[in-house]
């Protein structure tokens, strides 16, 4: 044996991430996670400074907030890696955020200290559903033109997320939504990344996603759109967030509501998550349809919630943008670790972290919806009863800005169609149980 074979053979072959992340089995490697890492850490980075952004609108210290935002993703991340073998990062979810201080703290008038405690208590019961494997049966029970619909919707939602944060597509009185204005740099750059990202893939270059983002911000940065902030910083004190959570405060019926929405919201957006990721990592079960080490991902997913709120997050759930990572090469939980590493890292590092600008992870979060969208095509559109539910689906996922109303109003919309023409063997005992939790969600919860 060669000297370079030698020296590949513990990693490569029989070393302990080889054996411990079955690397070969899911055609990757090590440097194929470590990139789908930093690729997927890169796309999220931007929810460090955001969510204490939104959540310090509840009264909470902001310095407290962005050491709790890095903990409880590193710590869920974490665990999806070392757990599940996953290539998914978490984070505090967003959206959950905003409900939290704006909606639960804001209008309602509850303490956030109460709103923890609610989060806190949807996680234990999220975790009870996880562990006695109800929710395993409840997404496998998911008809596969939805399930298919799921992936493109989420990729449709990723993509107005992306167009929305450079600046492409902006608001509008008179139409609702209509293009941005191309003469600003973000707008253009984002466009440029896209199209760098692009061509590279299509030439099969590796790594085509992490050039694109870290070039496109060389490319700002030589522009002096933004300045070098530097790297080291000393993390603020988590102290006057740590185990805050008003667990009694939320144990009372004004609070039900609420408990389930964050249940609700939770269960299901990290559902279309993991779909849409598990298929683009090919983690589906070929023979079975079913997908491959789900039941330790839900587990993880669920117990990253209860952990967050203990340091002060909102939700934490499975990101859509780890299909960034994916797209990278990501197929294991290795790349995982790597975000993981990279969130606690970002605690002293936060300066560097956050120079890489939103249009630079908006061109990659483009890209990638272009990708996911493509799953649309496995829909059987000669059945109009399948088809219209996966519309549904895929279209209201970015038209409500929300992957769970995308969900709820395709199920309900399979079900009635489904019902309603005779084909009741097509409707399982779930479908029936979910849509009637949707409705109520949506009549009585709104």
């Amino acid at each position: 044996m060669d000297k370079q074979s030698t020296a590949e053979q513990p990693i490569g072959k029989s070393g302990f991430l080889e054996r411990y992340f079955k690397l070969s089995q899911h055609g990757t490697s090590v440097k194929n996670e470590l990139i789908g890492g930093v690729t997927t850490f890169a796309t999220m980075a931007y929810i460090i400074f955001v969510n204490p952004n939104i959540m310090s609108a509840s009264g909470m210290d902001p310095g407290a907030l962005f050491v709790a935002t890095c903990i409880g993703a590193a710590i869920g991340t974490l665990m999806m890696g070392l757990f599940a073998n996953w290539p998914v990062g978490l984070a505090p979810g967003m959206g959950l955020n905003a409900f939290f201080a704006f909606t639960v703290v804001g209008e309602m008038g509850y303490s956030w200290q109460v709103a923890l405690g609610a989060v806190f208590i949807s996680g234990v019961i999220f975790v009870g559903l996880s562990v006695s494997r109800v929710r395993e049966w409840i997404i496998n029970s998911i008809p596969s033109s939805l399930r298919y619909a799921m992936t493109a919707g989420v990729g449709l939602f990723l993509g107005i997320i992306g167009l929305k944060s450079a600046g492409i597509v902006v608001g509008s009185p008179a139409t609702l939504v209509t293009l941005g204005d191309f003469t600003q740099p973000p707008a253009i750059l984002a466009a440029v990344c896209f199209f760098i990202i692009s061509v590279l893939a299509v030439k099969q270059v590796f790594g085509a996603v992490l050039i694109g983002i870290f070039g496109t911000t060389l490319i700002g940065l030589g522009l002096g759109l933004f300045e070098y902030g530097g790297i080291f910083s000393a993390p603020p004190s988590i102290a006057p967030t740590f185990m805050a959570m008003d667990i009694a405060g939320a144990l009372n019926v004004g609070m039900i509501s609420i408990i389930l929405a964050f249940l609700f919201v939770n269960m299901f957006d990290t559902a279309g998550t993991l779909m849409g990721v598990a298929e683009r990592a090919n983690l589906i079960n070929k023979e079975t349809g079913k997908i491959d080490g789900l039941p330790k991902a839900l587990k993880a997913d669920s117990m990253s919630s209860v952990i967050g709120a203990c340091f002060g997050c909102p939700p934490v759930t499975s990101y859509v943008e780890s299909a960034s990572g994916v797209s990278a090469g990501a197929r294991t939980g290795l790349s995982a670790i790597v975000v993981g590493v990279l969130f606690l890292a970002a605690i002293f590092l936060s300066p560097l972290a956050g120079m890489i600008p939103a249009y630079a992870t908006a061109g990659a979060l483009i890209y990638v919806a272009f990708l996911m969208m493509s799953s649309i095509r496995h829909v059987n559109w000669d059945d109009f009863t399948d088809s219209v539910p996966a519309a549904v689906t895929a279209l209201m996922m970015p038209l409500t800005f929300s992957i769970s109303n995308g969900i709820a109003l395709g199920f309900i919309t399979y079900t009635v169609l489904k019902a309603g023409t005779g084909k009741f063997s097509d409707i399982s005992i779930a479908m029936y149980a979910l849509s009637i939790l949707f409705v109520f969600k949506l009549i009585i919860l709104g």
